[in-house]
């Protein structure tokens, strides 16, 4: 083929992917888009859940609603969570049966 027979993503496309796969190269992220693919969960929940502090899910839980995986809702003062993108968690699933494929 030639180069004007190649299709090229766009810019933004290649950078919007990268940031992703940059969240899913965080062993925490992918615990928490794991969890929230099962369920709904609360900061408090997921804190627990996963062993960690409340101020470290949120972090992580802001920089994955940034990028659009994650989403929540209030009620009162609790903000329950989400995945945001059937696709994304299509891919980590992937991966996870992939890795335990023999």
């Amino acid at each position: 083929m030639n180069r004007e027979e190649h299709s090229f993503l766009a810019e933004e496309t290649v950078e919007e992917a990268s940031r992703i796969f940059k969240a899913l190269g965080d062993p925490t992220r992918i615990r928490m888009l794991y969890l929230l693919s099962q369920e709904e969960c609360s900061v408090n929940h997921i804190a627990e859940v996963l062993g960690l502090t409340q101020s470290a899910v949120s972090h992580q839980l802001s920089f994955l609603r940034n990028l659009r995986l994650v989403k929540y809702r209030r009620e009162g003062n609790s903000f329950y969570y989400t995945y945001d993108d059937e696709h994304v968690v299509s891919i980590l699933k992937q991966v996870i049966n992939h890795i335990e494929h023999e």
